[in-house]
């Protein structure tokens, strides 16, 4: 079978992997570059970790995740995965029932107190009295090397047919085809849409409502002492009000600032460029957060856009047709658990039944055919 993949992040690359790996012929499309520098999943880096609150379900499919990725770095042959483990500050409450939940999912967990997190990680200024969870299945992903071995897998591979700077303008859900700006119709025996923020504009009205657009800015530092930050994990909810978080500076990467604080609801794709005042927002949260921290460490800043599904904050998968799909990333969270939604898109593509990954909007697609959602 033939497919059309429209997309040039982790999640059209991926899939088109799958299908090709399967046996299909595969064109991959997009509006700029493949792998594209502007979509949602490019960055130097991204978090994976399995801990899911009170949601083991995807806590297992995390962890799961986390070995596919191994997969995948050996297949690629390409360094891809920092196994550095993953850091989560919790209320006291909480830390118990997460270390119990992740050892039953089959990853490797312990709590660690003020005492153990200030002289293990000496660099960070931990909110007082506050303890962690650490998980040892999790890390960085290269994110940036992901995307480039993937578009060069497909480069190299004769089932595959990549078309950069060609912009689809209308998905004809009956006939699955793709029309392309410059005139030209792409047909085949399946269609996926997994070209990030500007893709509602070819959704259904009623199905481009559901999503909602926001925007992060993000902070890269070369710190002054690389050594002390070697075996430093990524680390969640540093700050109680801002929520902030780090990616460490692993496999000559930059260190990653942000916060849940510096997200915002937008109306439409701009520019990357990080304005003053989120700039200015975040160096002051982490001027609290890292000992030490000055602004001449900072290298660079970057805004970055994704789509969520209103009602639940979360990716959007949606049927169109029979054997047409729509999949609405929603930033880093689909970032780590591409490889499963890879496997499953295509198995869906393909006509097949995908294996249940027990991830809610992946494993029930809403169903939006012929009028009916």
């Amino acid at each position: 079978m033939r497919f059309v993949i429209v997309g040039g992040g982790v999640i059209a690359l991926l899939t088109a992997v799958n299908c090709i790996s399967a046996g299909h012929a595969v064109v991959l499309v997009d509006q700029a570059g493949i792998p594209f520098s502007g979509a949602t999943s490019f960055d130097r880096h991204r978090v994976t970790r399995a801990l899911h609150l009170n949601d083991p379900a995807v806590t297992r499919a995390a962890v799961d995740a986390h070995y596919r990725w191994i997969v995948l770095q050996d297949m690629l042959s390409t360094r891809i995965y920092e196994q550095v483990g993953a850091l989560s500050v919790l209320p006291r409450e909480k830390l118990s029932p997460a270390e119990t939940m992740l050892a039953e999912c089959g990853s490797q967990a312990r709590v660690l107190d003020p005492d153990d997190l200030a002289a293990a990680f000496p660099q960070v200024e931990f909110p007082a009295g506050e303890s962690a969870v650490f998980e040892s299945h999790a890390g960085v992903l290269l994110a940036d090397r992901i995307l480039a071995a993937c578009a060069g897998w497909l480069r190299w591979h004769a089932h595959a047919d990549l078309h950069p700077h060609r912009r689809a303008v209308e998905i004809d859900v009956d006939g699955a085809a793709v029309r392309l700006a410059d005139g030209e119709t792409l047909r085949a025996d399946g269609v996926l849409l997994a070209a990030g923020p500007w893709s509602r504009s070819l959704l259904p009205a009623e199905l481009a409502a559901e999503l909602v657009l926001y925007r992060q800015s993000m902070l890269y530092c070369e710190v002054p002492d690389r050594a002390a930050w070697a075996e430093t994990p990524p680390m969640l909810s540093l700050g109680k009000d801002g929520g902030a978080w780090l990616v460490p500076p692993v496999a000559g990467t930059p260190l990653k600032l942000s916060a849940a604080s510096a997200c915002r609801q937008v109306d439409e794709v701009t520019d990357n460029s990080t304005p003053a005042r989120w700039r200015d927002h975040l160096l002051d949260a982490f001027s609290t957060v890292i000992p030490g921290f000055r602004t001449d460490w900072l290298t660079d800043t970057r805004d970055c856009y994704y789509l969520a599904r209103s009602s639940t904050q979360g990716p959007m998968l949606a049927a169109l047709g029979e054997r047409v799909f729509s999949y609405a990333a929603c930033g880093g969270s689909s970032f780590k658990f591409a490889p499963l939604i890879a496997e499953s898109l295509a198995a869906r593509l393909t006509g097949n039944v995908p294996t249940p990954t027990g991830i809610g909007h992946l494993d029930r697609p809403m169903q939006f055919m012929r009028g009916v959602s």
